[in-house]
């Protein structure tokens, strides 16, 4: 009776799509959530380890935006809620994505309504490039009268609203944004002494990959974003930030979710942010982040020129099974073998390895030396990064000591090794640190036993 009654109120929402209902539930502000594990993992006892949260002073405040409260429909790891393809749209009324579209779909639509191609550069430029960043038709100046209010009438310019900006000690920024179902994300600035001015993207609310040493996979994955809301992130960082740490030169979507997860959306905001009349980022300077899942992984070495970084975090298959699932079904083999495939049709072109460093898990002299027998023959760079702490977590940082030793380890086997400072993890704003779980969260795995001295030590 219970499931009966939230299928009848999800279906009265009729905003989205309740793609399977078994695993539906009501998700609200104020409600719990259910735990969406992924389909690789074995069923597991339904207990899980609640990890406790707190909400952190806000150091640099924007203007929040009030939270509606819809019903939504969340479906495991294959739920797609629009954007997959054609040119989204939003739920006031039936009015057209404009960020939600390539240059040649934005083109053609321009021209559906009976006006000149050259309008839709006009349009495009106000979007994405400058200096204006348009989130109204107020803001198009220059463009024809009549244009403008076809645009009004058929186009929305936002897909997100801005909800809060943290600022860290070190001056890295956590922007929050709500969606139009009422769902948070996070997005993150860091800025740099150098040039690089770096956006880290969110492709996902939530993740299903339940990477043991990650915030954001005990929130399971609640659904994709589309290819408006993850452009919109780089769009909203460069006209918030510009001014105060200059230009961002730099995208990683290293953000919440598995970006190959979502790919179509993925590739399609790539695209977009590529476009040199817009905001015209480099190919190499967009770099997408994936856990390992081959067959997304073939397709993004194939269709995208970006740059790519794999999340290895572990020597053995052993080791990896536990801290990232997904190895069950994509070992540590297969994955490199992939790379090694396809990086033969790339010129010029590096994957970056990233290997989180857990105290007594994956830290060794021998995981040192079977990590560089491992990327032999696949042109690379390794960056070794420290765990960030966060609430309930069965880890600890590597040393700073250790980490030199690992490195030097590395470097002497001929790697190209970097050591990569952690930014904002006073604000939960550091790799690995962002969403909100809430109290109910994806399980906590199997500590292998002869690890469990380790994880003891870390509580």
């Amino acid at each position: 009776m219970g499931r009966m009654w939230m299928r009848r109120m999800l279906l009265r929402q009729n905003s989205l799509p309740l793609l399977k209902p078994p695993m539906a539930c009501l998700l609200t502000p104020a409600t719990l959530q259910k735990p969406i594990s992924s389909p690789f993992l074995k069923p597991l006892p339904p207990t899980l380890a609640p990890l406790a949260w707190s909400h952190r002073r806000s150091l640099s405040t924007a203007t929040a935006c009030s939270l509606p409260d819809p019903l939504v429909s969340l479906d495991g790891i294959s739920s797609h809620f629009g954007g997959d393809d054609g040119v989204g749209t939003s739920n006031k009324g039936l009015k057209v994505l404009l960020k939600g579209m390539t240059y040649d779909e934005l083109e053609k639509w321009v021209q559906s309504h009976g006006y000149r191609p050259g309008q839709a550069l006009m349009l495009w430029k106000r979007l994405y490039g400058n200096g204006i960043w348009a989130h109204h038709s107020d803001q198009l100046e220059g463009l024809n009268k009549d244009f403008k209010k076809m645009l009004s009438e058929n186009a929305e310019f936002k897909a997100l609203s801005l909800k809060q900006v943290i600022t860290a000690a070190d001056g890295t920024r956590k922007i929050l944004f709500t969606l139009e179902d009422g769902l948070v994300i996070e997005t993150v600035v860091i800025p740099s002494d150098s040039s690089r001015n770096t956006v880290c993207v969110s492709s996902q609310v939530g993740c299903a990959m339940n990477c043991q040493f990650c915030y954001t996979g005990r929130m399971g994955l609640r659904r994709h974003l589309t290819a408006a809301e993850i452009v919109e992130q780089a769009v909203f960082a460069r006209c918030l930030l510009t001014s105060e740490v200059g230009e961002i030169t730099n995208v990683v979507f290293m953000g919440m979710g598995e970006p190959l997860q979502n790919i179509d959306n993925v590739l399609k905001a790539t695209d977009i942010m590529l476009h040199d009349q817009g905001l015209h980022f480099s190919p190499r300077k967009i770099t997408v982040s994936t856990s390992g899942l081959v067959p997304q992984l073939r397709r993004f070495l194939k269709e995208s020129n970006c740059a790519l970084a794999v999340s290895l975090n572990a020597t053995t298959d052993e080791v990896r099974n536990w801290i990232m699932p997904i190895n069950r079904k994509y070992n540590i083999g297969l994955l490199l073998q992939t790379l090694r495939e396809e990086l033969r049709f790339k010129n010029n072109y590096k994957v970056l390895f990233e290997y989180v460093m857990l105290a007594g898990v994956n830290d060794s002299i021998e995981d040192a030396g079977r990590l560089a027998d491992l990327v032999q023959g696949i042109p690379c760079k390794i960056n070794l990064l420290s765990f960030n702490r966060h609430g309930g977590s069965q880890f600890r940082p590597t040393s700073d000591e250790k980490m030199i030793e690992f490195r030097n380890l590395l470097a002497e086997a001929g790697c190209v090794v970097f050591l990569r400072s952690s930014k904002g993890d006073d604000q939960m704003a550091a790799c690995g640190q962002l969403g909100n779980p809430g109290a109910i969260q994806a399980p906590l795995l199997r500590v292998p036993e002869q690890f469990k001295m380790a994880m003891e030590v870390s509580l």
